[in-house]
């Protein structure tokens, strides 16, 4: 019994060690399994023969148009109240909110006479031809020298009165270019241009007031409207022009994929310029007509091949030919034109 119990823990052991050897070459060969299938499949980002789908565009010289977004309201160009030349009672209005009225026009008398007295009737002129756009005074209403009995305007030249703040009145001037709405007529823009500037700084609202006239009458415009303005301030131009959401950031660098002729990628360093809502200039490091990617960037390293589903980039010379029951979609005649500048 003695030799049974000293064999058993014998065989028990070498069981153990066979166990643990089987263990360790199957980890082994899945291990090296799995390295092969990363270093020539999908595993690398770009890497071995994957093709990444990226979308593109064809690089051009575009101008952004810096701007300013304020409000203002649209008043007439010229109004001028009507004043009585003695005070009194209104005894007799002509006229009324909305009436065309011309320069010289009665449109009010007042009755001077106090309690026992009787004075003829005062005429209130209107001082320039337009449109009465205030509500005049009601018959009976007593006023003096001082109180207008009614509002007159040119509706038909209107201007917008806006503020903008000090921090763009370096680049304000007159002549520059506005588009105006309003909330009557949403989607539609008013061409209007700065006429006035004024030249002072409101210490209060830390503002400067400026005065825009519309480039065309249009009825639908009406005086006291409340207006959404778009002031365009300064034109940045003679550079090529993407989204920002394309540019690629390492550390204080900037880069962008550029698409050859192979269909692979070249990394580029590049400068930027000024920056006007989701479009930033590229001062440096692109030529326009070459390829670049805007979306699908994240995936792709120095090298990478990519597919174009934008429809930018020509099949490469080499590429498979299709089978005579299919039909070859020709693509744009744009692509990269000659050899890409070197990668930096």
């Amino acid at each position: 019994m003695s030799k049974n119990k000293k064999i058993i823990p014998f065989f028990v052991g070498l069981a153990v060690i066979a166990v643990s050897a089987l263990i360790l070459v199957f980890a082994y060969k899945t291990k090296t399994t799995a390295a092969a299938a990363g270093k020539g499949g999908r595993g690398g980002r770009g890497g071995g023969n994957s093709t990444v789908s990226v979308r593109t565009m064809k690089t051009e010289v575009t101008t952004l148009h810096g701007y300013v977004l304020t409000n203002g309201e649209v008043e007439s160009q010229n109004s001028v109240s009507a004043f009585p030349d003695m005070g009194g009672k209104v005894m007799d209005t002509s006229v009324m909110l909305g009436s065309a009225v011309k320069k010289g026009q009665i449109i009010a008398y007042i009755d001077p006479s106090e309690p026992g007295t009787s004075y003829r009737s005062s005429p209130v002129y209107a001082p320039i031809s337009g449109s009465i756009i205030s509500t005049p005074l009601k018959n009976g209403t007593k006023v003096t020298t001082s109180n207008a009995i009614a509002i007159i305007g040119d509706i038909k030249n209107l201007q917008v009165t806006a503020n903008v703040p000090e921090r763009y009145v370096s680049v304000l001037k007159v002549g520059l270019k506005a588009n105006v709405s309003v909330e009557a007529y949403p989607g539609v823009v008013f061409p209007a241009t700065v006429s006035r500037v004024s030249p002072v700084v409101d210490s209060a609202s830390r503002t400067k007031e400026i005065i825009l006239h519309f480039d065309e009458f249009d009825e639908r415009i009406n005086a006291g409207m409340f207006a959404k303005v778009t002031l365009y301030t300064e034109d940045y131009e003679g550079f090529i022009v993407m989204p920002t959401d394309a540019v690629v950031q390492n550390g204080d660098e900037f880069f962008t994929y550029v698409v050859k002729e192979d269909s692979t990628v070249s990394k580029r360093k590049i400068t930027l310029g000024h920056t006007v809502d989701s479009s930033v200039q590229i001062l440096d490091g692109v030529k326009p007509g070459e390829i670049i990617v805007i979306q699908g960037q994240t995936s792709l390293a120095d090298g990478s091949k990519v597919k174009d589903i934008s429809g930018n980039v020509a099949e490469p010379k080499d590429a498979p030919q299709k089978s005579s029951g299919q039909k070859s979609a020709s693509a744009p005649g744009n692509g990269s034109s000659g050899k890409p500048a070197k990668a930096q």
